[in-house]
């Protein structure tokens, strides 16, 4: 009697497995039939049952599955996404069964490339069917200007594929169009690791990151010095150096680089520009016009190098001023006229500087009030009413009592 009980339990346990197998078949027969909801259900229910929840090859099924869903889903849907993401994880829980070897014959499935054109009938439906059709939808939302869709879908392949750097690139210049700051560091930071890239581009990105949305000037700073080591006569790199050295304050090094970018750049204006900074911040005054004069002959258009040369003459009047101002009644006598006449002279020194200015930012206020006073102070009655003027039209009648 034991032995006919247990036989019958044993045949019970064939049973239920044989019809676990054949539920999994008939989720293979409405895959390929296009019955996909049906079919995932089945698969689903396959893999709850303790026989047949084990077998990689049902789990590489079910991500087939998911895989075709995902194609056939509306683009701008979200929820189409969440069956992408869905099913890349199923293939890696697939992958993760068999102990992640490609050349396994689930592994082989898993990666068996997807060629454009191939009949419906032998598309496999694996890993990079999903990534291609990832990609088509990224490209097909981008196109309707529907860029958080588009995001999602190059994230999407840049994660299925971690070293194309065309995903990776894309999802993180969406990402951070996006103000989706963390995910744009994933991508960027991402290409730095893939040895034959050309990286600059998510160097520009990764330090625009650190300095603005993170506010971190000092890893925007470390950022530039791998940037330089790929590249050490990019331009743009020297100059976002000089700027964040300037920025903490770190005035020896901000010179020392100045110095080594002109060696590479002697014309840039930018560079010149800040190197005659440098050399105000350290009371060189005549040193730091002559740098401002070099960044204006480099560049005539170059507003900030025309300002700070007009205003060094004002800076260099000033002190003369100052001197005047302190001189006993006997010195008075002596030095006086000699000192104001050379003050004078550096104020008409000014004027082709911040007229020059004018010029390139006609609407700059603080500019024309400079003209207005430094042709005030030297009588210059018709150009003192030409600036009046152009305040009025700007400012109001009562500009000079506002100011």
């Amino acid at each position: 009697m034991k032995k006919l009980i247990l036989s019958f339990a044993l045949a019970g346990l064939v049973s239920v497995s044989f019809a676990q197998k054949k539920v999994a078949k008939s989720a293979e027969r409405n895959f390929k039939k296009g019955e996909l909801t049906t079919a995932l259900d089945e698969i689903n229910e396959a893999l709850q049952d303790p026989e047949t929840k084990d077998d990689p090859a049902n789990y590489l099924l079910k991500g087939k599955i998911q895989t075709k869903m995902f194609e056939s889903g509306e683009v701008d849907d979200m929820s189409t996404v969440d069956v992408g993401r869905d099913a890349f994880d199923t293939f890696n829980s697939t992958m993760g069964m068999v102990d992640n070897d490609e050349s396994s014959k689930v592994g082989k499935e898993v990666y068996k490339e997807d060629i454009d054109g191939m009949p419906e009938n032998l598309r496999p439906y694996g890993i990079y069917t999903l990534k291609n059709v990832s990609f088509r939808k990224a490209i097909d939302t981008y196109e309707e200007d529907n860029f958080e869709m588009a995001y999602e879908y190059f994230a999407l392949a840049a994660d299925i594929d971690p070293v194309d750097t065309t995903m990776n690139f894309n999802a993180g210049y969406l990402a951070n169009d996006l103000g989706k700051t963390a995910e744009a560091k994933k991508y960027f930071t991402r290409l730095l690791d893939i040895e034959e890239y050309n990286k600059l581009n998510a160097y520009y990105f990764l330090i625009q990151i650190a300095n603005s949305e993170d506010n971190d000037p000092e890893e925007a700073l470390r950022l530039i010095g791998e940037a330089r080591k790929a590249d050490p006569t990019d331009k743009t790199l020297a100059e976002y150096e000089i700027q964040l050295l300037l920025q903490l304050n770190k005035m020896d090094e901000a010179l020392t680089s100045v110095v080594s970018a002109l060696e590479n750049d002697p014309k840039n204006p930018g560079i010149l520009l800040r190197y005659g900074y440098l050399l105000e911040q350290s009371g060189d005054l005549e040193g730091a016009l002559e740098q401002y004069k070099k960044s204006v002959e480099a560049d005539p258009e170059f507003f900030e190098g025309n300002n700070y040369a007009g205003a060094i003459y004002l800076e260099k009047a000033r002190v003369i001023l100052n001197e005047v101002g302190g001189l006993s009644d006997e010195e008075w006598e002596a030095k006086s006229d000699a000192m104001n006449k050379e003050a004078e002279d550096l104020y008409r020194e000014s004027i082709p500087y911040f007229t020059r200015a004018s010029e390139i930012q006609p609407e700059s206020t603080d500019i024309l009030r400079i003209l207005f006073q430094v042709h005030e102070r030297l009588g210059n009655e018709a150009e003192k009413e030409k600036y009046n003027q152009k305040l009025i039209k700007l400012l109001g009648e009562d500009w000079l009592e506002e100011g």
